[in-house]
């Protein structure tokens, strides 16, 4: 008996985007189920924080990683945000070793910023997209503790110690934390700090599996200015020549300082990506082969 149907066939695109799809889906899950239950911290900055498109594919992300068991966690930045801010008020800014320099009424702005503008807005993001996040800043529970990083950067600091409770609170009652990156000195003073350190320092503190800086470039390159030499894999030992051989721009160090730090402390894996590609953070951490560069401590299996 016949079903007046033909022998599925590869070539027909209906099945063929179908079958894609289906490898797809059986790739990632072994690395849903190698990482249910881990805690991915991510650095949101850049392009993927402005762009509509780029906004809404990420949080379709984070709320997969949440619905499949994973534990994420947002540390947000706002540099273009910010500048835009100062520009309002005719303020520029000025950079030392590609941070900052936060005198006392750069910081009212970074503050209002971060706090009053950019990390509800993400709240809502995220919320409409599915997962359940909830905002907080590193003044909050005492999160972040600092000194100041350099006198030359006025208000910038330099994370001492991290009082993870409120995170892993959050974490516990299935909610997604949203951190801006704001801490306390000493003496009650706020400081600014600089969101690659701050999600390190974070990702250190809580045991995250993994670290994820979406950034604008593909990765990190041998050659600056030739999209061939992308570095796929390094290991910690192959980061710290980078960093001195000159090869990363000035805005990229304090990144890959940051993503040392944490393979230091013992988070399991560093991934630099490129965030103006849709769904990066799908395809790096669920696919064989990613997309940006990883960076582990040893040679990853």
């Amino acid at each position: 008996m016949t079903t007046g149907h033909s022998s599925p066939s590869a070539a027909k695109p209906r099945i063929a985007s179908g079958m894609g799809k289906a490898r797809i889906l059986s790739e990632a899950l072994d690395f849903i189920k190698q990482y249910r239950g881990s805690t991915v911290v991510i650095k949101y900055g850049g392009s993927a924080m402005v762009d509509t498109t780029l906004r809404n594919t990420f949080a379709d992300d984070v709320a997969l990683l949440h619905y499949v068991g994973m534990k994420p966690v947002i540390v947000h930045g706002g540099g273009p945000h910010i500048n835009d801010a100062l520009a309002e008020r005719g303020m520029e800014s000025s950079w030392v070793d590609g941070l900052r320099v936060t005198d006392a009424e750069t910081l009212r702005v970074v503050q209002s910023t971060l706090i009053g503008e950019l990390n509800p807005d993400i709240v809502r993001l995220v919320n409409a997209h599915g997962a359940v996040a909830a905002g907080i800043n590193g003044l909050d529970g005492n999160l972040f503790s600092a000194v100041q990083r350099d006198e030359r950067l006025g208000f910038v600091g330099s994370i001492t110690s991290v009082n993870p409770t409120l995170v892993k609170d959050l974490q516990d009652q299935g909610y997604v934390p949203v951190v801006a990156p704001l801490a306390r000195g000493d003496s009650g003073q706020t400081f600014n700090v600089n969101a690659d350190s701050a999600a390190s320092a974070l990702a250190s503190a809580i045991g995250a599996a993994k670290l994820v800086f979406l950034t604008d470039v593909e990765g990190l390159y041998h050659d600056l200015g030739d999209a061939d030499t992308l570095i796929s894999r390094m290991v910690l030992d192959e980061l710290r020549e980078f960093i001195g051989s000159g090869s990363a721009s000035s805005g990229m160090i304090p990144k890959l300082e940051a993503a040392a730090d944490a393979l230091d402390a013992g988070v399991d894996r560093v991934h630099v990506l490129d965030g103006r590609v849709q769904h990066a953070v799908l395809l790096e951490i669920f696919t064989p082969e990613g997309i940006g560069t990883m960076v582990t401590r040893g040679p990853a299996s």
